[in-house]
């Protein structure tokens, strides 16, 4: 008995230093920002974030990396599961609860491995907050004010560690912005008037693309209509106000960002911990008169990704493209050492983020989204799903509604995806070969409305009638605001 007690004592002592060589995981995430909103990016002239810079300084950053959906739940049920939307079947924001053995946390996974889990911030996962079993987070704490949950992750990395740990800081801001649009309160804390002179320009994107697609168009009309995107009528003067309130918002967050890094620092750990910064979506701010997220522009779909390994010190730019539904739970097993489950098929990023060579990367990513957020438009909601398809070169996307249904742009040429390229007969060629990459994709993934969505020639399909918006409640409950406080 004693030499058997013996035996698993010195299991126990092997164990314990297998998980002491691990490294901690630190993963940040801040909701609705785009990918080139830090002034490491677009300058200081506008925007000043001195710890996302100072992350980037000593990390790697994806220049080319896209959200799996730009919608708030499908892209964290996607980011915390590593599956696709279309597997998670979280497509919008509308409450659901998982299978947790099928859909096995981030959390779940590095609890399992022996890590001390856990997360302060907005949640909106799809798992019972209440059930440590389902989500894997020994500590949890899902309040929406980010200086408290900054404050709670700096006492947790404080704390003494004999175990490594898997900590989430999960931001609300710049969520905020879509109150500024709506001239309501902000739950993390009012920003300052805008002033008369200094502000950033309007978007050169303003206005909606040439040629394009009658689903756009009729969406964009429908989210106009809808209180929740108020921006209907705003000319460029009240984009560039809503931008500087944007950057401010950004920056805010940016500060709460830095007591993170600060505490990391001051415990010992920046060189024991590897650092994965990104947001879930990104925030069109005008881009095509759009406000908000959800829609396949740059602005809304691009997220910024840095990696800072453990130690790392230079910085790093790498254009490979890279999804953070599919690619970010691999990349944080991978750097723990903890084997990656077959049903997660996103590789990892760990070997890019550590500037090694990499042969045979993909040649494209697939971003997936629901617009259902309408309102009534000629006594019809327009509400219809898309798909996404980013090449190195072009972007296609294609929508299960409309008369014209596709878009195809020319990235290089046209950054500001300002001209619908999909009806040129120069680029027929280019349109055809990005149908076909996004089929089979759509087969290799099991993603059935590919399919439906490309049949006969991507003809014309007309919108479903429906005659009670998805989102009146919501709608109604921010009416019912603005009246009280007016």
């Amino acid at each position: 008995m004693k030499m058997f007690l013996a035996r698993c004592s010195s299991l126990a002592v092997l164990i314990v230093t297998a998980h002491a060589a691990a490294p901690h995981v630190l993963f940040i995430m801040t909701d609705q920002q785009s990918a080139d909103a830090m002034s490491c990016r677009m300058g200081d002239r506008y925007l000043k974030t001195p710890a996302m810079d100072r992350l980037a300084a000593r990390g790697t950053l994806f220049a080319r990396a896209y959200s799996p959906n730009p919608l708030c739940m499908p892209a964290r049920n996607s980011i915390f599961t590593g599956r696709y939307p279309h597997e998670t079947g979280v497509t919008d924001n509308t409450a659901t609860e998982f299978n947790p053995a099928e859909f096995v946390s981030m959390g779940t996974h590095f609890e399992r491995a022996g890590y001390d889990t856990a997360y302060f911030g907005k949640w909106h996962l799809a798992y019972n907050e209440k059930s440590p079993a389902a989500h894997g987070f020994a500590t949890l704490d899902t309040g929406h004010l980010d200086a408290e949950n900054a404050a709670k992750a700096v006492a947790f990395i404080a704390q003494p560690h004999s175990r490594p740990f898997l900590l989430v800081v999960s931001f609300l801001n710049p969520h905020n912005v879509c109150e500024l649009a709506r001239g309501q309160e902000l739950n993390n804390g009012p920003i300052e008037e805008p002033p008369a002179t200094g502000l950033p320009p309007a978007p050169a994107n303003l206005a909606p693309p040439r040629d394009e697609p009658d689903t756009m168009a009729k969406i964009r009309a429908g989210y106009h209509a809808n209180p929740q995107f108020p921006v209907g009528n705003f000319n460029p003067k009240m984009w560039q106000a809503l931008r500087w309130g944007y950057y401010r918002l950004i920056e805010k967050v940016d500060a709460e960002l830095g007591k993170v890094l600060d505490a990391l620092q001051a415990a010992g750990l920046e060189d024991k911990t590897v650092i994965v910064f990104t947001a879930d979506h990104g925030e069109c701010a005008g881009a095509h008169g759009f406000n908000q997220k959800t829609v396949f522009y740059e602005e809304s779909s691009r997220v910024p990704l840095i990696i800072s390994a453990p130690g790392q010190r230079a910085a790093r730019v790498v254009q490979n493209l890279a999804n953070t539904g599919s690619d970010v739970l691999p990349t944080l097993l991978d750097f723990a050492g903890i084997a990656q489950p077959a049903r997660l098929t996103g590789p990892s990023l760990r070997p890019l983020a550590l500037g090694q060579e990499v042969n045979g990367w993909r040649d494209h990513v697939v971003v997936e989204n629901n617009m259902s957020q309408t309102f009534p438009v000629d006594g019809n909601v327009p509400t219809t799903q898309g798909r996404m398809l980013r090449a190195e070169r072009y972007k296609y996307c294609v929508y299960a509604h409309g008369q014209n249904r596709e878009s195809l742009v020319d990235l290089e040429t046209d950054p500001g995806e300002m001209i619908n390229l999909a009806r040129d007969p120069a680029h027929r060629a280019t349109l055809l070969a990005l149908r076909e990459r996004l089929r089979a994709w759509g087969v290799e993934h099991k993603d059935p409305l590919i399919a439906e969505m490309l049949a006969n020639d991507v003809g014309p399909r007309e919108f479903a009638v429906i005659d009670v918006s998805k989102n009146q409640r919501r709608a109604d409950e921010i009416t019912k605001k603005k009246k009280k406080s007016s």
